[in-house]
């Protein structure tokens, strides 16, 4: 953009010398111009105390006084004093080529919105043409396609879950960035009808870069990968009742977990001891429970996604002994004193404090903010952390949500739902990398085990070895401290989610995730045998 105008040095002060003088005059007190505008009031984002007075040609970028001392000289750059250079902005081409722009991007991001719509109506069939394709194939077969068929229906329900979920989320941002846009717009067309050319020209220069971010984010968020999923029929199977599947689902692995190597880690027996129901009057829907922690040897807290609860269980009396109703789903939960729990709460990006007693659950005041899509939650001597998705990272938060440290690592973490923390050492379950990964406080990668299929829930044994719950395997493995290598600790389970431990009572108990209440509706327990 060429502009004419005066030199800056011709406002700043009757001669270049005086900006440098002995005497170390500042900049402010060489200005000595009567413009007869509207006084300029836009405050540098550098220096928050400078208004925003000159334009760098060279640099395409507005300036106050010190950013003009400091990055700008008249050596290097061409520089002018913004009155000077306003004439023509008033509904000029520099006026009419930005709202141009910014009208494109927010058409570009309406049909990226609407083509995420479509998307979500194929993936949607796609699921059903698979259920109907399983039901005609079943009509040939026996009795003992009826677990079978169960265990393919349960696996695309996962897929729809995670479809629907990606998708809304690409349509959110889309919406937050046509609001953002829309109100930069409104901003420089009052500017313009009112025939402010300085504070317009300032508006105009302050929200290009914004302008280039959205281009950049509109790139990155239409190169979704969203899959549409086929049933493939076993076409042995009528004949080969001892199969193990009914079919599978077609889809691309992108990552291939390698097989590690298993040492003994340690002896361990559990047997299985029986189950709790944790559905309840209040619930709507069968439970999904994603979350749990012990609060005392006999009282465990969990989280019900499907019915936005977290509840009281009395692993004594086998039986729910209270149940809050929240206004969001939660996610993860963690102990944060003998009375206190947080949980995260997805869709409203918060993190709520709890406060238990005995027999009651009670909603506190409490409640942290977050810039992020929360899910994973542990505490540790008074520090929170958190993993969150868009954009995938992880802070550490004091018990008054003041961020203390944020990690970032997309070459590592893709889709990290459960945290665990002790002195030393921080684990997080990588579903989309199928690892155990082991970060130090300050976010530096000390382990990783990588012989997970699904990795989910995970829990702490009495001996700092780690439970990891592998919902595709349908197994707990056992991970040593080092995450060097792991063993199976229990097999033939049923979508395995969540998981906890008791050292003083040896008693693990842990969630299924099958969409049937059958399962869902229990937590199933075992017991430690007597060495």
């Amino acid at each position: 953009m060429a502009i004419s105008g005066k030199s800056v040095n011709e406002v700043l002060s009757p001669s270049r010398s005086s900006l440098y003088s002995d005497d170390d005059q500042t900049l402010q007190s060489s200005i000595n111009v009567d413009s007869g505008e509207t006084p300029l009031t836009k405050l540098c984002s550098k220096h928050k105390r400078e208004v925003i007075k000159f334009f760098c040609q060279d640099h395409k970028a507005v300036l106050c006084s010190v950013c003009y001392t400091l990055e700008h000289q008249p050596s290097s750059c061409l520089v002018n004093y913004i009155p000077d250079i306003t004439e023509d902005i008033i509904d000029g081409k520099y006026y009419h080529d930005i709202m141009r722009t910014m009208d494109t991007i927010s058409n570009k991001f309406y049909e990226l919105k609407d083509s995420v719509n479509e998307v979500i109506i194929i993936s949607n069939d796609s699921v059903q043409n698979v259920l109907l394709d399983i039901q005609a194939f079943r009509k040939n077969i026996s009795q003992r396609l009826d677990e079978l068929e169960k265990q393919v229906e349960d696996a695309m329900n996962i897929i729809y879950q995670e479809n629907s979920e990606k998708l809304k989320r690409i349509e959110t941002h889309c919406n937050d960035a046509i609001q953002c846009l829309q109100k930069s717009s409104g901003e420089i067309k009052n500017l313009n009808t009112s025939k402010q050319a300085d504070k317009l020209f300032i508006e105009i220069n302050c929200v290009e870069e914004f302008v280039k971010d959205c281009e950049k984010q509109l790139k990155e968020l239409a190169n979704f990968d969203v899959k549409e999923y086929t049933f493939k029929k076993n076409e042995t199977f009528s004949t080969m009742l001892k199969e193990n599947s009914l079919g599978t689902v077609v889809h691309k692995t992108l990552h291939g977990a390698r097989t590690a190597a298993v040492p003994c880690i340690g002896t361990r027996q559990l047997s299985f001891e029986g189950e709790i129901c944790v559905d309840t009057s209040k619930d709507k829907y069968i439970c999904w429970i994603t979350g749990m922690t012990f609060l005392t040897t006999n009282v465990l807290i969990i989280t019900d996604w499907n019915n936005k609860a977290v509840k009281m269980v009395d692993t004594c009396s086998q039986s729910v002994k209270d149940q809050l109703i929240l206004d969001d789903r939660p996610w993860g939960i963690t102990k944060v004193n003998k009375s206190e729990l947080a949980v995260t709460l997805l869709s409203k990006r918060t993190i709520q404090f709890i406060s238990a007693s005995s027999n009651q659950l009670r909603i506190m005041k409490h409640v942290i903010k977050v810039n992020g899509d929360c899910y994973g939650i542990s505490c540790f001597q008074d520090k929170l952390i958190v993993s969150f998705h868009y954009p995938v990272m992880f802070q550490i938060l004091d018990l008054n949500g003041t961020v203390l440290s944020t990690i970032r690592n997309d070459y590592i973490f893709g889709n990290s739902l459960y945290i665990l923390t002790n002195s030393n050492s921080i684990y997080i379950s990588d579903s989309l990398m199928k690892t155990v990964t082991r970060l130090d406080w300050q976010g530096k990668v000390t382990g990783s085990y990588r012989g997970l299929g699904l990795p989910h829930g995970m829990t702490w044994s009495d001996d700092n070895t780690v439970f990891v719950c592998d919902k595709e395997r349908n197994i707990i493995k056992e991970v040593s401290e080092d995450c060097s290598v792991g063993k199976v600790l229990l097999s033939n389970l049923k979508y395995p989610h969540a998981v906890c431990w008791c050292a003083e009572t040896g008693v693990l108990l842990y969630s299924c995730h099958t969409g049937n209440g059958k399962h869902n509706n229990y937590l199933q327990i075992y017991k430690q045998s007597e060495a």
